[in-house]
């Protein structure tokens, strides 16, 4: 059996929970919210690796034209081809054009939770 002073604190709690609209909105919030820098972090592992393993399994495949189409976003990435050194220099632009996509990602849709609650 519950003590008065159980039973009066889980009726507040109660209570204050389903009456309060701003602990409901509190909580959607909480759940529905991205953290835009572990989103950043994941991004640039996933760029920087993505853009160094393409460009590694093309040079240990070798052909007479290694990369051809991979080797156009050198017009993007100052310094890079489908070289060991082009691949160590995607890996950098990798990560950053991943993080920066990353972080966009979580803020937006940060930005877009705030304004539909």
């Amino acid at each position: 059996m519950k003590s008065e002073e159980e039973a009066e604190n889980g009726d507040k709690r109660d209570r204050s929970f389903g009456d309060d609209s701003g602990a409901e909105r509190e909580l959607a919030w909480a759940v529905a919210r991205l953290q835009a820098v572990p989103l950043a972090i994941v991004g640039a592992i996933l760029g920087g690796v993505g853009l160094f393993g393409m460009t590694a399994w093309l040079l240990l495949k070798g052909g007479e034209h290694v990369g051809a189409h991979l080797q156009l976003l050198d017009q993007y990435f100052y310094g890079y081809s489908v070289t060991w050194l082009g691949a160590f220099v995607g890996l950098f632009y990798g990560g950053a054009v991943g993080a920066a996509s990353g972080w966009l990602i979580g803020t937006v849709y940060n930005i877009v939770v705030a304004l539909r609650s």
